[in-house]
């Protein structure tokens, strides 16, 4: 198991300064791989970690585990939350780590001479007990695994704008296979 020390200090490289984001990020990606019962960093692609924001708190999960966006074991699903979905693909197991919903409070327990609450929270979060500082629960997951990771080398266009689409992230439209955008759901117009 990684050092938390280390994770931390190449997590901070990345913003020239160390931020409680990044210490919940690699805690959390820490405890992701001990709850699953596996090794972290991760050479493979058995652990799929789906993240609820990105940011500071995403590198921090990112130097963890190993899991990267470019490997396709690291996935944004932006709902404004620090938290992350930790699966292994290999048995279908899948939990969800969360900050404790007072952590903020309790942190200053652990930096009691601290008065600023940024510098309470960096110091604590590196050493608060995991069950204090840490929400952790099983769930499962609404999209199948398998679509999830979908398979390599499946490549087709849009019909309508001509664009390839990979990763069997099309959108079957009356027959038509659409891009997301195309069909209505992408991100811009």
């Amino acid at each position: 198991m990684a050092d938390l020390q280390a994770i931390l200090q190449i997590a901070s490289a990345r913003h020239k300064h160390l931020c409680p984001r990044q210490v919940l990020g690699a805690r959390i990606g820490l405890a992701g791989g001990l709850a699953l019962g596996l090794e972290l960093p991760r050479p493979d692609k058995r652990l799929l970690v789906i993240l609820e924001t990105d940011g500071c708190f995403a590198d921090g999960v990112e130097v963890a585990t190993g899991c990267t966006v470019g490997h396709r074991t690291l996935r944004v699903e932006d709902y404004g939350k620090i938290a992350a979905t930790f699966v292994d693909v290999k048995i279908g197991c899948a939990i969800r780590i969360a900050p404790q919903l007072d952590v903020r409070t309790r942190a200053h327990a652990y930096a009691p001479a601290e008065p600023r609450h940024y510098f309470a929270q960096l110091h604590a979060y590196q050493v608060m007990p995991e069950a204090e500082l840490l929400s952790i629960a099983a769930v499962q997951l609404t999209t199948p695994i398998a679509a999830l990771v979908s398979r390599a080398g499946v490549r087709v266009n849009c019909t309508r704008c001509g664009e390839e689409i990979i990763n069997e992230r099309e959108v079957d439209c009356a027959g038509q296979l659409l891009c997301r955008t195309c069909a209505g759901g992408g991100y811009y117009q």
